[in-house]
């Protein structure tokens, strides 16, 4: 007999992963999510902040969207669709939404025959604290913190 898959598990680590990422306004790899909740006094191993990132993620509650450089980055989600202008500096994101966007979506598709569409729209830029300096040119800023 298979069972239906229920409500997570609430366990220490999960409400630790989850209180932190409530209170992050940015993106953060697994690996940053580990050593901040290290910093906190947290024993979390990494095999657990990942599976317990990525179930989030599946069950709605965080975004995570791939880095330039490969890697799964994740941040509170807000709730409603939306997409991501995010730096590459600093990791500083903002929720954009496109008008009309949707429709050219769904117009697009049907154009072209497809159906049961789903898209992910992240615009990776320079915030402008970041927009003169080295990372224009591929550099990273000093002091920020490496994603």
């Amino acid at each position: 007999m298979t069972s239906t898959p229920g409500p997570r598990r609430a366990t220490r680590q999960r409400s630790a992963v989850s209180a932190l990422m409530v209170g992050l306004d940015e993106f953060h790899t697994a690996q940053e999510v580990h050593d901040l909740l290290r910093h906190q006094g947290e024993s979390v191993g990494l095999a657990t902040v990942y599976r317990n990132l990525q179930a989030m993620a599946d069950d709605g509650e965080l975004d995570v969207v791939r880095t330039p450089d490969g890697q799964s980055a994740y941040r509170h989600c807000a709730g409603h669709h939306h997409h991501h202008l995010i730096c590459r500096a600093c990791g500083h994101t903002v929720e954009v939404e496109f008008p009309n966007f949707e429709e050219t979506v769904a117009r697009v598709a049907a154009e072209h025959g497809f159906t049961a569409v789903d898209h992910e729209v992240e615009l990776f830029g320079l915030c402008a604290d970041h927009a003169g300096t080295d990372v224009a040119a591929g550099g990273r800023a000093p002091g920020d913190a490496q994603r």
